[in-house]
Formats: C-alpha cells, sequence, structure tokens
C-alpha cells in the first residue's frame, strides 16, 4: 500500500528545495582551491595557483550566492551569467543556476545547467544529488535514484544526511516505503538535528503502524524549537493512537499557544484525527 504525504507533495517539494539550496550554498562556499587535495609529491593547491579567470568566476559566485540566498533571483542569475562568462568550465556555478532556475520554475533550463555541471565533472555529488530531486519532480524515479546512488558512492563527499533524505523523499514517491524508511534512517544517524528527516521517518513509521518508534522521533523534534504545526499534529495523533491522554493535551496547548492559525489546529478542535 502507497503511503501518503502528510500535506500535498508539491509542499514537501517546495520544503526540501529550500532546504537543498542552501545546503548546496554552503557547500560552493567551502569549496575554494586550497581545499584540493595534493597529487604525492606535489605542492598543495592554494590561492596563487588559481586562474584569474577562474578568481573571478569565484567571485561572481560568491555574489550570487549571497543574492541566491536572500530571495534576490534575478539578480543571482545576472552574477551566475557573468560568473559563466569568466570561466565557462566553471561548474559550480551551472550547479547554482540549476538551483535558480528550479526556484523559478524552468524545469528544462534547470536541467540543462545540471547536465553541464556533470557534463565538466561526472563525479560532482552536489550536481548529482540536485539533479536527482529534480528529475525525482518529474517522476523519473529510477533515474533519480540512480544519481543518489552515485553521489553516495563518493567517499569524499561531505553532505550524505542530504543526499539519503532526498533519496528517501523519492523512495517514498515512488512507493518504495521500506527503501524510503532505510534511508531516513541513514540520514537521521548522520545528521539527528534536521527536522525534516526526523518528521518524515516519524510519519512513515506511524503510518506503517510502528507508533512507539514513531513516538522516539516526535519527542525530540517536539521538544525542540524546532517543532511547528505538523509535527505537534503528528505527535497528538501518536500519542493518541498509544492512549497517552496527558501527552495528547500537552500537545494540544503548545499547538493552540504556539500555532493558533493553524490548519492542524482546526483539525484538533473539531477531532479530526483521521485527516
Amino acid at each position: 500500500m502507497r503511503l501518503r504525504l502528510h500535506g500535498s507533495w508539491h509542499a514537501l517539494q517546495a520544503t526540501i528545495g529550500c532546504l537543498i539550496a542552501v545546503m548546496t550554498c554552503v557547500e560552493l562556499v567551502a569549496c575554494a582551491p586550497g581545499d584540493l587535495v595534493r597529487s604525492a609529491g606535489a605542492d598543495l593547491v592554494t590561492d596563487s595557483d588559481e586562474p584569474l579567470a577562474r578568481k573571478r568566476a569565484r567571485i561572481r559566485l560568491e555574489l550570487a550566492l549571497g543574492y541566491f540566498e536572500n530571495g534576490q533571483t534575478t539578480i543571482a542569475l545576472d552574477e551566475l551569467k557573468q560568473a559563466i562568462a569568466a570561466d565557462p568550465g566553471f561548474g559550480d556555478a551551472y550547479n547554482l543556476r540549476g538551483l535558480v532556475y528550479m526556484r523559478l520554475g524552468d524545469r528544462i533550463l534547470a536541467e540543462e545547467s545540471f547536465r553541464r555541471a556533470l557534463a565538466i565533472n561526472p563525479m560532482d555529488a552536489r550536481a548529482l544529488n540536485n539533479y536527482g530531486w529534480l528529475i525525482c519532480q518529474q517522476g523519473r524515479h529510477a533515474q533519480a535514484l540512480d544519481f543518489f546512488s552515485r553521489a553516495l558512492a563518493d567517499p569524499m563527499y561531505p553532505d550524505r544526511p542530504k543526499t539519503f533524505l532526498t533519496q528517501g523523499l523519492c523512495q517514498l514517491d515512488a512507493g518504495r516505503d521500506a527503501d524510503a524508511q532505510t534511508s531516513f534512517q541513514r540520514s537521521y544517524e548522520l545528521d539527528p538535528a534536521n527536522p525534516i528527516t526526523g518528521y518524515n521517518l516519524a510519519l512513515l513509521l506511524f503510518q506503517r503502524g510502528e507508533p512507539i518508534a514513531a513516538q522516539f522521533y516526535l519527542r525530540r523534534l517536539n521538544n525542540s524549537e524546532l517543532a511547528n504545526a505538523q509535527s505537534l499534529w503528528l505527535g497528538i495523533k501518536v500519542e493518541r493512537r498509544l492512549d497517552n491522554r496527558q501527552a495528547v493535551e500537552q500537545l494540544g496547548i503548545q499547538l493552540r499557544k504556539r500555532f493558533a492559525q493553524s490548519r492542524e489546529l482546526a483539525s484538533f478542535d473539531r477531532g479530526a484525527f483521521d485527516e
């Protein structure tokens, strides 16, 4: 039986898309020339070794990142155009351009951008992850999961939790619930502070008839500042399933106090626990 996500798939796409964008920006900023691994017997690559064209492109990329994070998407795109003009072989610029076009809703240009990034470096785990998420949203699950697998195969890839999360969401959309649970658990093991992972793992466990396991993840999430109306509402459902009336009442108080205008509170007041 296919599990249903709490909330619309498109809303979840937007949420995880924002996460991907922000985390990719962090990765791109961290990718400085001095971080490269030197070959045996060779000097470590430093800033002075970077070609002038790449330096100019990197400055434009950093500006684009700032604009992108501030929601100034069009300005970010203009900076990326200048970065690519300065250095057409700069894969990171194409990767961010793909995220920009995803935000703008232009999937054709987003895909073209990720393809260009991977043509420059077929092993770019960031681009593999982002391209995989793009095509998963188009229902191309098998191809998307192959991209995630390739990204995770890179032993130097620092952002494995994010890719396990996006892989799990894609598996869930494909109806591969057991595989999705495994991916969410791997993501949680590597980054237990990620609320999106914790929530989706708890939701999946609850819908698969494992409320005690779901309770573990939800209590941790709902006792933190990262709790939201959705996580509190799911927590209420879980505690109600376990007949923990006091916990249901406490979560209801939190929901009313913090999210008084939410549809989750409206459902709680109606007693619509099956919604």
